[in-house]
């Protein structure tokens, strides 16, 4: 099983957005990229009310799409969603740049071809990284390293926002 939902970005960004928020971790990845699980009590703390959902996904917060199109005005931003079990799944992703969504939402379901890379690759390009001696950008940056969102959260992976690394 792998199961994964997470904003991908640069650690100010994700710290921005982040905000003061105790429930969010940001963690770094290979490349120079950062992630911020969306975990349940993450995903409740966000949510906004009343607020359209985003189109093509299956966890995404309702009001997110304008929290991460605001945060993306100072460097690209990527919701990105995962869900495989036994060889069989979905990736889905969605990348907003100065505001404005300029790659997705796209969407691979089980048995389909994906010439140009998974969803999840796409993605990650977008966000300037290069899959150098990997099969593509997803292990390049280390995706596979956990199985789902939750287990980012290990002691030794998490940074909170409000931490200043060096």
């Amino acid at each position: 099983m792998y199961c994964l939902q997470a904003v991908i970005a640069t650690e100010p960004v994700l710290r921005e957005l982040a905000g003061s928020t105790t429930e969010a971790c940001i963690i770094p990845l290979g490349q120079h990229p950062w992630l911020l699980p969306l975990t349940d009590a993450l995903f409740d703390a966000v949510t906004v009310a009343g607020a359209p959902e985003l189109d093509g996904f299956w966890k995404a917060p309702a009001g997110f799409d304008r929290l991460l199109s605001a945060c993306s005005k100072a460097a690209p931003v990527a919701y990105v969603e995962a869900d495989y079990f036994g060889g069989a799944g979905t990736q889905t992703a969605q990348v907003w740049d100065a505001g404005k969504v300029v790659l997705g939402p796209l969407h691979l379901a089980d048995g389909e071809p994906s010439p140009t890379g998974t969803p999840i690759s796409q993605a990650l390009r977008r966000l300037g990284v290069t899959k150098g001696n990997h099969v593509d950008e997803f292990a390049a940056v280390g995706l596979g390293h956990h199985r789902d969102t939750d287990d980012w959260l290990s002691p030794t992976n998490r940074s909170r926002p409000d931490e200043h690394t060096i």
